[in-house]
């Protein structure tokens, strides 16, 4: 008797190009699945073995997709966006809210997000008691070193620890003009406390005090002298001149010796990814450890309208820049799995994982992708999600907020893509 004949699965994922950097897969096969687990990948499992055949022929099936950096505190920040949203309906199984709060309003992040989405949410710790929250019903900042402490961030982290799996804090001019590298040591300090990443935003963001503001060449050798193996320096491919980059032809000695010992680099797209910038960096041989979108909504107002990227789009600019997909996959699954401790849970499709997986079918046609600075990037194929499983269950995303691969049609809208996002050529 065949192998695998009587075994019942739940469901199927039938003759897609599994694509699994975890374990060195590419090729045509089945995946089967079990409850909320993976119990097979194979050439062929028998169709009597189960009564759900999802049909993956001709597409690309992958680990479920993980995005590092996204925020979906929706409401409490303005710029918040609806987990799902940002998640399963955009193909990604996996969202972390990257530093949307602190250790006040965490518990409100649980209880009204996190245990309410289809999304899994995990968590990387704001700076502060507050956190990132922005209003626009006016009154004075909150965002000021003097409302947190280390010591409170490792503590509610030691009370959610399957949740909270790093710290946000900031290497930037704004910050550092008002508060010298108080918020930069802060994380640092919360890092080793409990032995979790840093996240370092890199590139100007804050209000920068102009009577202190910092050359930007002084920026990154602080932030690189702080990071340690297993940090992640965001926005990678920034063009901001205080950023990772800043306006140099090529990658620095020190940056390159600071990935080889360990520090990771995430792509954040968000409104700080520049196609300019990318390739300065890729001809330089730095490719991201991580892809993510950044997606938020506006910080003035609660409107999405200029969120045009996502994950699967900037997983395609990459795609476009040169990068292999398997490349472009593991940087989307396994490797920010590993950042977040998680990779023998997610991120992978070997027997035993969640069943998280991602269907995603490869668009070949003419596509001309937009950055936020104003430059464009002509392609040929783009990756569009047609299925996930999460945690065993088929959804079909309905891919709203996928404006930078999806025309406004294929989304059900009217109106021309945003500046930020894609469009046929």
């Amino acid at each position: 008797m065949a192998e695998h004949d009587e075994v019942r699965y739940d469901l199927i994922v039938r003759g897609g190009r599994v694509i699994d950097p975890a374990n060195g897969t590419d090729t045509i096969a089945d995946v089967g699945v079990r409850g909320d687990r993976i119990a097979a990948v194979a050439p062929k499992l028998p169709d009597r073995s189960t009564t759900t055949v999802v049909d993956a022929r001709g597409k690309v099936v992958c680990p479920g997709l993980v995005d590092l950096h996204t925020h979906v505190y929706q409401y409490v920040t303005n710029f918040g966006l609806d987990a799902d949203e940002a998640g399963v309906h955009a193909g990604v199984t996996t969202v972390v809210d990257m530093g949307s709060v602190g250790t006040w309003l965490f518990p409100g992040l649980k209880a009204y997000i996190i245990d309410t989405a289809v999304t899994e949410v995990l968590s990387f710790l704001m700076m502060g008691y507050i956190g990132a929250v922005q209003g626009n019903r006016g009154g004075p900042s909150v965002l000021t070193p003097d409302w947190g402490d280390a010591d409170t961030l490792a503590a509610t982290q030691a009370e959610f620890p399957d949740l909270i799996r790093g710290f946000k804090t900031w290497g930037e001019s704004g910050t550092t003009s008002q508060w010298g590298w108080r918020f930069l040591e802060m994380g640092a300090k919360a890092r080793d406390l409990t032995g979790l990443p840093l996240y370092i935003h890199t590139g100007e963001l804050y209000p920068v005090d102009e009577t202190n503001r910092p050359d930007p060449a002084t920026i990154m050798p602080e932030v690189l002298a702080h990071a340690r193996p297993g940090d992640v320096l965001g926005h990678c491919y920034s063009a901001m001149p205080d950023g990772i980059l800043g306006t140099a032809p090529a990658p620095s000695a020190a940056l390159r010796d600071a990935v080889a010992s360990g520090v990771r680099l995430d792509v954040g797209h968000g409104i700080n990814f520049a196609f300019d910038t990318a390739r300065r960096m890729l001809d330089g041989g730095l490719q991201p450890t991580t892809i993510s979108s950044d997606v938020h909504g506006s910080f003035v107002a609660h409107d999405d309208s200029s969120c045009g990227y996502s994950l699967v789009g900037t997983m395609s600019k990459l795609l476009a820049l040169g990068m292999r997909l398997p490349e472009v996959i593991a940087c989307a699954s396994w490797h920010p799995a590993q950042v977040l401790g998680k990779d023998g849970e997610i991120g992978t499709l070997s027997a035993g994982s969640r069943a998280d997986v991602t269907v995603l079918a490869v668009r070949r046609d003419d596509w001309r992708f937009l950055d936020p600075t104003g430059g464009s990037l002509d392609a040929s194929e783009r990756l569009v999600p047609s299925m996930v499983v999460r945690a065993g269950t088929p959804i079909v995303p309905h891919g709203r907020l996928l404006r930078d691969v999806l025309t406004p049609a294929e989304r059900g809208e009217q109106g021309a893509a945003v500046a930020a996002g894609g469009q046929p050529r």
